[in-house]
């Protein structure tokens, strides 16, 4: 039935969604200010943002590493850096990373911006944590905006994500999901590769199940 309704309003939803975001927009959490083009993702309608910043809001994060591995609009990376952490934030869109680096000085908020597919980029270290919001429907992405959406027809986001971890060295490794992915087929890429998915929050918000989950190299025995 839930799927039904889903299917009613999407449409409806979308041309909303589309209209709001035909110009550039502003995000507030907890004092920190983001601009938010068009062409990123946004956290206005897209609930997973907020639950993020929710659950990592109660941590000790002084002079913690933290990477936020597809930062978007960079409010979770500023929030975790004014909660004391060392924070990266990496991205693919070129307009995300350019708007992040003119909020973090807009804020006073050092964050360590950088543009990388995934960890390509990224210096060698290791992270106490790792926050993923990743895109998850299956359809091959046309530009960088579609790549904040789409992780390919078959699923090559994650499949390089969890290859390309493998090679980490990290303490928390955390990624948010939603019922409307195709979750099972996600966990068993992680499989695939030695991960786990350990379930760290459910939240159901406007009748859709989020899911917060630990990304666990799976023990030898």
């Amino acid at each position: 039935m839930l799927k039904k309704v889903k299917k009613i309003i999407f449409p409806i939803a979308k041309l909303a969604f589309n209209t709001f975001h035909l110009k550039q927009r502003k995000y507030t959490y907890s004092g920190i200010e983001v601009s938010i083009s068009s062409e990123v993702f946004p956290p206005h309608f897209t609930i997973s943002t907020k639950i993020l910043l929710d659950f990592i809001k109660p941590l000790n994060l002084t002079n913690q590493s933290f990477l936020e591995l597809g930062c978007g609009s960079g409010i979770i990376s500023l929030f975790a850096a004014s909660k004391g952490a060392q924070v990266t934030a990496s991205d693919i869109n070129l307009i995300a990373i350019e708007a992040l680096k003119k909020a973090s000085i807009k804020n006073k908020i050092p964050v360590d911006v950088v543009y990388s597919d995934l960890f390509k980029n990224i210096n060698k270290q290791h992270f106490d944590y790792i926050i993923i919001n990743p895109p998850y429907y299956p359809k091959q992405p046309k530009n960088d905006k579609e790549r904040a959406w789409f992780c390919g027809e078959n699923f090559e986001y994650f499949q390089n994500l969890f290859e390309e971890l493998e090679t980490q060295s990290v303490t928390n490794t955390w990624m948010i999901l939603s019922e409307d992915c195709k979750l099972n087929t996600i966990k068993q890429l992680a499989l695939n590769k030695g991960f786990l998915f350990e379930l760290l929050l459910e939240k159901t918000v406007y009748k859709e199940k989020n899911y917060i989950f630990s990304v666990q190299k799976k023990a030898i025995n």
